[in-house]
């Protein structure tokens, strides 16, 4: 582990403190995730699912060297993604159990959902989890794909926001070995299949941004696989 590496670990240290330590900031975020889930997911999607993608370079490359990174184009991007993904969550944790719901062998599978963990409120869990990935999931990740692709394009300069996308380009040039044989049909169920049945389980102001931090584990395993590569 290089000086570098030490310095960031101090840095997320001294940012993450506070709500361990003082009650009134735990609760004022709380409060304000409460107030404006919106912007609350689009603050932690930009900061935690960026960090992810430096720490994912950081793996490939040995350095934070930023340079063509593009780093604020990629934290407003995630932000508007995590927006995305929260209106996403939200309908698929209050519709799954809802139709779940009219079966017998489901029943109750709704109110369990708010309550304390049972095997009833895993399986509604594990449900949500996998509807959300098998249908939500892939077009999520492919736009993701896309943008990030549409980045790189320009380097990483902020302009590229205000740029079309090229879409049916990058579509036609995206590597769909990859895409599929390993973003899809490995990070899904080995991955965020289970990592969203844990999100779903947890209480419901912390289930974005348990998905935020997940985002951050899969930039770490992503680059790993493409080392392996």
């Amino acid at each position: 582990m290089k000086k570098n590496d030490f310095l960031i670990a101090l840095v997320v240290i001294v940012i993450l403190a506070p709500f361990f330590i003082f009650d009134s900031v735990y609760e004022n975020y709380l409060s304000i995730n409460r107030q404006f889930p919106l912007l609350a997911a689009f603050v932690k999607f930009s900061i935690l699912a960026t960090f992810g993608e430096i720490l994912g370079k950081r793996i490939k490359t040995g350095n934070y060297d930023l340079t063509g990174f593009g780093l604020l184009p990629r934290a407003i991007i995630w932000g508007l993604l995590g927006i995305w993904i929260a209106i996403a969550m939200s309908v698929f944790r209050i519709g799954v159990p809802l139709f779940l719901n009219q079966f017998s062998v489901f029943a109750g599978i709704a109110d369990a959902m708010n309550a304390t963990f049972s095997g009833l409120k895993l399986l509604g869990a594990f449900s949500i989890s996998l509807m959300m990935n098998f249908s939500f999931a892939p077009i999520f990740m492919t736009l993701h794909k896309v943008t990030d692709t549409h980045i790189a394009v320009y380097n990483g300069n902020i302009h590229c926001l205000w740029k079309p996308i090229t879409v049916q380009k990058i579509l036609s040039e995206i590597n769909w070995k990859v895409q599929w044989g390993f973003v899809f049909k490995k990070t899904i169920p080995f991955f965020w299949i289970p990592a969203h049945t844990v999100t779903f389980i947890l209480p419901q102001d912390l289930q974005v941004l348990f998905a935020a931090i997940c985002g951050v584990a899969l930039g770490l395993i992503l680059a790993v696989a493409s080392l392996k590569k």
